[in-house]
């Protein structure tokens, strides 16, 4: 049976992101994940995860000015001192909100800055994140994103992130695996995720087109979601979705895999 996350980024954007969590236990969930915590206090976040009876699963490391559209650090090489720092950082967070797993942002590739070179520098800070989160019994995670919606980011492919998984070679670092980003890139939907099972820490879901909730496009979820009980994952699945409507009523997709109401 899977296991489904809200993420709270996401979903329930019809209020405010505190009040999220009261929405994703009414609806059921018993986990969430989100991209950032760090506008809050961890006590504010903890408190609500308490409260609710939450489970937090995921949240990425910091990943530079996001509004100005910066997605991560990684293979930036002026920016090696903020990563290590941005590291530490999100550790304490995951420490004080017992989150075992983190998604490293690779970023785009700085202007000037070659791709080989934007390479080296990312294996080098996934290298250190890994031997840091290891130290705290974390799981880092890496995920390709598509470059039609996000131009210029150096993680793009599920064949080139396993090579830099192999070039790290951290025990602790894993794939994260969006199904709406692979389809966008390189479809093979079901070989990839029956090949690669072993070495994937997270999977995160949305439809294509829209990047809205199952059942609005092209992605065959019920078969997809048989699959992944067939061949034996047992993680958790983030619904990173953009709502078409209110996010409760989109959840509609949800009912086959709800257990029996108590």
């Amino acid at each position: 049976m899977p296991k489904f996350a809200a993420n709270l980024s996401m979903m329930f954007g019809e209020m405010s992101f505190l009040d999220r969590f009261a929405a994703a236990r009414a609806a059921r969930f018993d986990a969430v994940e989100f991209l950032f915590p760090y506008a809050f206090e961890p006590e504010q976040i903890a408190k609500r995860l308490t409260r609710h009876q939450l489970q937090l699963v995921l949240f990425n490391l910091p990943a530079g000015d996001w509004p100005a559209g910066e997605r991560g650090l990684a293979c930036d090489p002026r920016r090696a001192a903020e990563f290590e720092d941005s590291v530490a950082l999100a550790l304490d967070y995951a420490d004080e909100l017992g989150v075992r797993q983190l998604h490293c942002l690779a970023g785009k590739i700085p202007p000037n800055v070659p791709h080989e070179r934007a390479h080296e520098v990312y294996v080098a800070n996934l290298k250190l994140a890994a031997a840091a989160c290891r130290a705290r019994g974390v799981r880092l995670l890496i995920e390709p994103i598509n470059t039609f919606d996000m131009p210029g980011y150096f993680l793009s492919g599920t064949r080139q992130a396993l090579g830099i998984i192999d070039e790290v070679g951290a025990d602790n670092l894993f794939l994260q695996y969006d199904i709406y980003h692979m389809q966008r890139m390189e479809g093979e939907l079901a070989n990839t995720l029956r090949a690669h099972l072993a070495r994937i820490g997270h999977i995160q879901i949305a439809d294509t087109p829209g990047r809205h909730q199952p059942g609005t496009g092209e992605i065959n979820y019920p078969f997809l979601f048989g699959l992944l009980d067939e061949i034996g994952y047992d993680g958790w699945i983030g619904c990173e979705y953009i709502p078409s409507g209110d996010s409760a009523d989109s959840l509609a997709w949800r009912a086959p895999w709800l257990p029996p109401s108590p």
